[in-house]
C-alpha cells in the first residue's frame, strides 16, 4: 500500500489532524485493511507537500489509537484490532434498548485530549482530592457549557457543583430534596433511571399523567395535593422515552403549579443540546428560585467522561449544603482527571467540534428512522434527536420487542420507562445512537418496521 494516497483536504485542522482523520476514513470504509503497510513517513510527506514531522505526528497518534502497529526495520502496518472493533459479534444482539450517543467523534479525539492533558498547568491538582464542588478550572468549562449548549443564562463557575455524570446527579438532587418515605413526582413515563434511583433512595414515586404535550399541568396539581410531594423530576427537553419538547406555554404552566403548590423542580436537562434553534428557556431560568438543573454531557461528548453539573436554585444554601454532603457521603470529592479533560475540550473548542458532529450524526439517524417507519412514529421535539418514539398498545409493544430480540435486535423493554400505566403512554423507545455503522441501523429499522407490521402493531395517533 505504499501508493496509498489519501485525500486530506477534508476538515480544517491541522495537517496532522487531517491526515489522521482521512487515514481513519479509509481504514473504516474499506480503502485500507488489517495488514496493509503504510507508505514510509518521508515519502508520504513528499507527496503531500508536508513535513515529515507532521506526518510523524499522526503516525504516532494513529498507533496511539490503535489503528496502527509500529515495527522498527519493518515499517507501519493497519492494525488487526481495527477489524474486530469495527465489526461486533455476529451472535450479539444489535443494540437499540441503550441511549448512547455516536461514540466515534469522541474517539476520535480521545488521544489527543490525552496529550494536551499532559501540558496542563492544573494537571497535579489531580493527584489528590479535589473540593466536594470540583476544580475551579472544571467548573468554569461547566459554566461555559451550560450557557452556550444548555441556555442556561445563571450558571456560573461560583454556582454549579461537578457530580459523577447525570445519573448521580439526580441521585444528589433528589437526596437533597427528599427522604426515605417521601413522595417524588415524574412523568407517568420517564427514564427508567428515575425509578432505580426511586427504589434504593426508599422515594414513593407517583407518575403524572401526561398528553401530547407532555405532563399535564392540572393532573401535576392534583398529584401534588392529594400525595403531598413536594419534589418534582422532569424532562423538558426530548423527554425520555417520548421525545416530545416542552413548549414554552406548558413550561409556564408547570411554573405556575409549582409555585402554588410549593414544588422543588428537579430539572433533567440531558438532551438540551439536541434542542431546536428555537427551544423555549429551561426551567432553571424560568423559576431560579425553585430548580435545581442536573446536566451531563454523556449524551453531547462522551459517555465515558461521568461527568455532570449541578445548578442549585438561587437562594438555596440550604439545598446546595445538601448537594455537598451528598458528594461528600457517596464519594468525598468528584474525580478530576475526566473534568480536566473536559476543560481541555471546552478551551480549546474540541468539546464543541465533538457535540457538533454528535448532532449533524443525530440528525441523520432520525431522518434515517423516520423515512423507513414514516408515520409509526411520532414526530420528535427536536430535529436531531438520539431516541424515537413508536406509540402502540403494551401488548404490541411487549410481543414487538420478543420478536426484535428473536431476530437479533434488542429493544428498551416496553415497561421499563412506565411509572403510572393508566396515566402512561404506550410504546417502544427505539436508540439510534448505539449501533456503530449507520447502514447496520437502516437494516435494524426495516426489520423492526417488518415484525411491527407482522404484529399488528398499529403507529395509533397516541402521543403525538
Amino acid at each position: 500500500m505504499w501508493t496509498w494516497m489519501p485525500d486530506i483536504s477534508q476538515g480544517s485542522g491541522p495537517a496532522y489532524e487531517r491526515l489522521l482523520l482521512a487515514l481513519e476514513r479509509d481504514v473504516r470504509e474499506g480503502h485500507l485493511a488489517p495488514g496493509d503497510r503504510l507508505p514510509p513517513q518521508r515519502e508520504l510527506a513528499h507527496r503531500l507537500s508536508l513535513s515529515v514531522g507532521t506526518v510523524g505526528r499522526a503516525y504516532v497518534e494513529a498507533e496511539r489509537r490503535g489503528l496502527v502497529s509500529s515495527h522498527v526495520g519493518r515499517g507501519s502496518f493497519v492494525a488487526d484490532r481495527v477489524r474486530s472493533q469495527a465489526a461486533p459479534d455476529p451472535a450479539d444482539p444489535l443494540d437499540m434498548a441503550h441511549n448512547l450517543p455516536p461514540l466515534e467523534p469522541a474517539r476520535r479525539w480521545l488521544g489527543e485530549g490525552l496529550r494536551k492533558l499532559r501540558l496542563r498547568a492544573d494537571l497535579d491538582a489531580a493527584a489528590t482530592y479535589a473540593p466536594p464542588e470540583g476544580l475551579a478550572s472544571v467548573r468554569a468549562a461547566g459554566a461555559n457549557w451550560l450557557s452556550r449548549r444548555h441556555g442556561v443564562m445563571r450558571a456560573s463557575p461560583d454556582r454549579i457543583i461537578q457530580c459523577n455524570g447525570g445519573q448521580h446527579g439526580l441521585a444528589l438532587a433528589i437526596a437533597a430534596l427528599a427522604r426515605a418515605g417521601d413522595t417524588v413526582l415524574c412523568e407517568a413515563a420517564t427514564y427508567p433511571g428515575i425509578r432505580t434511583l426511586a427504589e434504593h433512595g426508599g422515594y414513593r414515586l407517583r407518575g403524572v399523567a401526561m398528553d401530547a404535550r407532555g405532563i399535564d399541568p392540572e393532573a401535576l396539581a392534583r398529584c401534588a395535593r392529594d400525595t403531598g410531594g413536594r419534589v418534582l423530576v422532569v424532562l423538558p427537553t426530548l423527554q425520555n422515552p417520548t421525545t416530545i419538547t416542552l413548549d414554552a406555554a406548558r413550561r409556564e404552566e408547570i411554573v405556575a403549579v409549582a409555585r402554588a403548590h410549593d414544588l422543588m423542580i428537579v430539572e433533567d436537562d440531558a438532551y438540551r443540546v439536541f434542542a431546536d434553534a428555537d427551544a423555549p428557556p429551561s426551567l432553571a431560568d424560568l423559576a431560579p428560585e425553585r430548580t435545581l438543573l442536573v446536566a451531563g454531557v454523556s449524551k453531547s461528548v462522551a459517555p465515558g467522561l461521568r461527568l455532570g453539573f449541578l445548578l442549585p436554585p438561587d437562594g438555596g444554601e440550604r439545598v446546595r449544603e445538601g448537594l455537598l454532603l451528598g458528594v461528600r457521603a457517596m464519594g468525598y470529592s468528584p474525580p478530576s482527571l475526566e473534568g480536566l479533560l473536559f476543560a481541555q475540550w471546552e478551551e480549546d473548542g474540541t468539546a464543541e467540534r465533538i457535540a457538533d458532529e454528535i448532532l449533524t450524526e443525530c440528525r441523520e439517524r432520525t431522518e434515517l428512522a423516520a423515512a423507513i417507519l414514516g408515520s409509526a412514529v411520532a414526530t420528535p421535539g427536536a430535529g436531531q434527536s438520539p431516541h424515537v418514539w413508536m406509540p402502540m398498545s403494551m401488548l404490541a409493544a411487549e410481543r414487538l420487542s420478543a420478536r426484535a430480540l428473536r431476530a437479533g435486535i434488542a429493544l428498551t423493554p416496553p415497561e421499563a420507562p412506565i411509572v403510572e400505566a393508566g396515566a402512561a403512554p404506550a410504546g417502544i423507545r427505539l436508540c439510534l445512537g448505539a449501533i456503530a455503522d449507520r447502514s447496520m441501523l437502516g437494516q435494524a429499522l426495516r426489520t423492526v418496521q417488518a415484525l411491527a407490521g407482522e404484529g399488528g402493531a398499529s403507529a395509533a395517533h397516541g402521543l403525538v
